[in-house]
């Protein structure tokens, strides 16, 4: 047969035996589609966020397989835990703290309920920094933040008014924080009153209260700060601004909302007003 299709005898056993495992090279192909998520994400994708990526990008497979490829490929998302800053917040417990959100975190619309914390960032040059935050429940989006080397009422009051601006908190809108003394002092009070809005308190040591916030400093630790080592302040700042505008609002999908990002689940609202 090789003689009649002009083929040596050598060339026909080696292809013989070194035939092509579709099934093998399915899975080279799938390999290199994961590693290129998983590297873009900068580690930070576990195999439910790839394969709903993969899904998206027309690659039907399942997340146990996805799971099975990365242990092959010893891809793991990113777990580090760090020492933690333990703040001491002084409350005046004269005072009475309504919980107004009473643990419940959806909003039908935007700017309606808004949440606050402040989280903690070391950097070589300065020690301690501080982060303050502020998200629509909405969304999951950070609409305010402010970064700063003290853990001041300025602080929170900065990353409020940014938010104030970047979305704004309708009138009998609901603020909720922790009971630190940045979020009640006369300041800050004065100026949820001035705007009517409603000011809501976690229990005294009860994170459950502001579940929403925790989850997104616990995001912002295990993706970013816990993997990195800042030299300076500016460094800190310019990769913070970098994880909360390019990554977590605009390319992060969050499987509570659906595996989109909170710039879509935006989106996706105001497109719908549109159309009504």
């Amino acid at each position: 047969m090789c003689r009649c299709l002009n083929i040596h005898h050598s060339v026909y056993y080696y292809h013989c035996n070194h035939s092509t495992n579709s099934y093998e090279e399915a899975n080279k192909q799938l390999d290199e589609q994961i590693r290129k998520i998983f590297d873009k994400s900068k580690g930070r994708y576990g195999s439910p966020k790839i394969t709903k990526v993969l899904i998206e990008q027309g690659v039907h497979v399942s997340q146990k397989r996805v799971a099975r490829r990365m242990k092959v490929l010893g891809l793991r998302s990113i777990t580090i835990k760090k020492f933690n800053h333990s703040g001491k917040s002084k409350t005046d417990e004269t005072k009475e703290y309504h919980n107004l959100l009473e643990q419940n975190f959806y909003a039908e619309k935007p700017s309606q309920k808004w949440v606050g914390d402040i989280t903690y960032i070391y950097t070589i040059e300065t020690g301690w920094t501080y982060l303050a935050i502020v998200m629509d429940l909405f969304d999951l989006k950070v609409v305010g933040w402010s970064y700063g080397l003290n853990m001041t009422d300025e602080l929170v009051m900065n990353a409020f008014n940014k938010a104030l601006v970047n979305r704004g908190l309708e009138k009998d809108g609901i603020f909720h924080s922790d009971r630190g003394s940045q979020y009640t002092s006369n300041d800050y009070e004065a100026l949820l009153s001035t705007l009517e809005i409603k000011h809501s308190y976690s229990k005294k040591g009860y994170p459950y209260d502001n579940a929403s916030m925790e989850s997104f400093n616990a995001i912002l630790k295990k993706e970013e700060v816990n993997v990195n080592t800042y030299q300076t302040f500016k460094e800190a700042k310019l990769v913070i601004f970098e994880f909360i505008e390019s990554w977590y609002n605009n390319k992060r999908i969050h499987g509570t909302l659906g595996y989109i990002t909170p710039n879509q689940k935006y989106d996706n609202y105001i497109a719908n007003l549109a159309m009504a």
